[in-house]
């Protein structure tokens, strides 16, 4: 039996990176990670989904949403999440193969 490693795996189940398959997959993944940051940052601070919601200015559905990735959300929302949780951000974009790390 043939042993596979992620990257393998990944590439010959979902596709290789830079397909269309590939880049829908590690968006979802990514906007499930952000979903799960900002639950369990909201879960460290004591707070219910509304309290967070009332914070940013949203309802508690929307929080809700986001932990649990059923929405796209706008970029503008989560910053104000975060910066409700009192949480920093760093993002990296990747562009033409040159790394801006956005600190």
């Amino acid at each position: 039996m043939k042993t596979y490693s992620l990257d393998e795996a990944t590439d010959k189940y979902i596709g290789k990176k830079g397909t269309p398959k590939r880049d829908e997959f590690e968006n979802e993944l990514r906007l499930d990670l952000i979903g799960n940051a900002i639950k369990q940052a909201r879960k460290e601070r004591n707070l219910t989904q509304a309290q967070l919601g009332e914070l940013v200015g949203v309802q508690k559905a929307q929080i809700s949403k986001l932990e649990n990735h059923l929405t796209d959300a706008r970029f503008e929302t989560i910053l104000k999440v975060f910066k409700a949780l009192n949480a920093k951000i760093n993002f990296n974009v990747e562009l033409l193969n040159q790394n801006l790390n956005l600190s």
